[in-house]
């Protein structure tokens, strides 16, 4: 069995090739998709909305949530859910 010779640039290119898989990786998963639940602050940041709008989104039953000890919590699912039964497809 012979003896494979690694060069620094040989560890440079590896280290490279990971970091881009790495990005990949961390690009197909939204930022929220890796939390369950959301908190209001969230939720508007994501959708990009004011603290009114959210609450008459809330009101009017368009996106459920939870609340707990004051504080309120949107399952990302479901807002993924909301955003895919809303679509408007224009047809020419």
């Amino acid at each position: 069995m012979g003896a494979t010779i690694i060069t620094t640039e040989d560890l440079r290119e590896f280290k490279m090739e990971l970091l881009d898989d790495i990005k990949q990786l961390l690009n197909n998963q939204s930022g929220h998709s890796a939390k369950k639940w959301l908190k209001s602050p969230e939720v508007r940041d994501l959708l990009g909305i004011s603290p009114g709008t959210l609450q008459n989104l809330r009101i009017n039953g368009t996106l459920p949530y939870t609340k707990i000890g004051g504080v309120l919590y949107y399952d990302y699912q479901e807002i993924m859910q909301v955003l895919e039964q809303n679509r408007i497809h224009n047809k020419f």
